[in-house]
């Protein structure tokens, strides 16, 4: 009996091995775009699949669509190709994409408005199949405020004239209190969140006696306290230079504003040389008296070597100090007094001046 059952395991072997060793063809791979709805997960050798692209794409031109199933279990190869379609990027947006007028479908475009602003619409928008979107682009308006609640002690003076009982966002105003008195701040305006500035304290408010500046003198005020808002004038001494607001004003804080400096002169410190100054060139010795004020120029002239030519070189006079070119080479008495014409400066200018080398840009006077 033994040998019976194992001829009949044996030949059912044969049978299922005969069975499944048929050529098939997986579910074909397909490119984005082709629909892939109704594809089996399995095709016998000659079956054939025609393909199509979704929605929202377009087909390439004569192209095949239709694939079979070969004896080897593989596909004959597609030429179709699809391509998203294309939706225009609304013109007020165009600023914002870099050059692109298209995006491809599917395409999300998604808005936000800046602080200070709410936004009316859609807050995002789809590229859909028939090349349109699915919302218009939202339109962000600007945030009202209720007016400012009155000052006590005082007014406000707002920077445009206001028609309505509302203001928009980024609508400031100043506050003014009545004399002598001043605001623990001066400014106000509509925030963000659609809320105004809740009004200061009116208070009173003196700066100290004003003090002198360093070779400057105060040329307008009473040596005493002053009040907010009072004024006080300051100017230089011969020859320096004032820097920053001549005139200071008492602030609300009890302090004054900043205070001017007074900027000193410089010396040009060489001995022997020309020099361009003051839209003259001028040998050394002719510059009487040596003097140049803060923020003035002056043109020293350096050599070209290997050119044999001149090229000028300029250097600002800061708070007393002029820096020398470190390419400037102050002539000996010699050549200076006996072969002037030897001098960069007297001899021909070079076409284009030579970079400035780290080492060679600047030395203390």
């Amino acid at each position: 009996m033994a040998p019976t059952l194992m001829l009949l395991f044996l030949c059912q072997a044969a049978l299922y091995t005969t069975v499944t060793s048929k050529k098939v063809c997986a579910r074909p791979l397909v490119t984005e775009g082709i629909d892939e709805i109704g594809l089996k997960r399995v095709y016998d050798v000659g079956e054939e699949v025609i393909l199509r692209c979704e929605l929202g794409y377009l087909p390439s031109t004569d192209a095949v669509r239709r694939i079979t199933c070969t004896g080897t279990g593989q596909w004959t190869q597609p030429e179709l190709t699809c391509s998203p379609k294309m939706c225009p990027i609304p013109e007020p947006l165009r600023p914002l994409t870099m050059g692109r007028t298209e995006a491809p479908f599917k395409t999300v475009l998604n808005f936000s408005c800046d602080d200070g602003y709410v936004m009316q619409g859609a807050n995002k928008s789809s590229c859909l199949p028939d090349g349109t979107w699915s919302d218009s682009p939202p339109v962000c308006k600007a945030v009202n405020c209720p007016l400012p609640k009155p000052l006590r002690d005082g007014r406000i003076v707002h920077d445009r004239p206001v028609t309505t009982s509302t203001t928009m966002y980024g609508h400031g105003w100043t506050y003014e209190c009545n004399p002598p008195k001043a605001p623990s701040y001066e400014r106000g305006s509509c925030m963000a969140d659609g809320s105004a500035t809740e009004p200061p304290v009116c208070r009173e408010v003196s700066c100290a006696i004003p003090t002198a500046i360093p070779n400057g003198v105060i040329t307008f005020a009473v040596m005493r306290q002053h009040s907010y808002k009072d004024k006080v004038k300051y100017a230089c001494n011969e020859h320096y230079v004032l820097d920053g607001e001549a005139e200071i004003q008492c602030q609300n804080t009890g302090n004054w504003s900043t205070k001017p400096v007074c900027r000193a002169p410089c010396t040009v410190g060489i001995k022997r040389g020309r020099i361009f100054y003051n839209a003259k060139k001028l040998w050394i010795a002719d510059l009487k008296p040596n003097r140049v004020l803060h923020g003035e120029p002056v043109v020293f002239y350096c050599q070209n070597s290997a050119e044999k030519c001149g090229y000028p070189v300029a250097s600002i006079c800061r708070d007393g100090t002029l820096p020398i070119p470190e390419c400037f080479e102050e002539p000996s008495r010699t050549q200076y007094t006996l072969k002037p014409k030897s001098l960069p400066s007297e001899i021909a200018m070079c076409a284009a001046s030579p970079p400035a080398s780290p080492t060679s840009a600047a030395r203390p006077a």
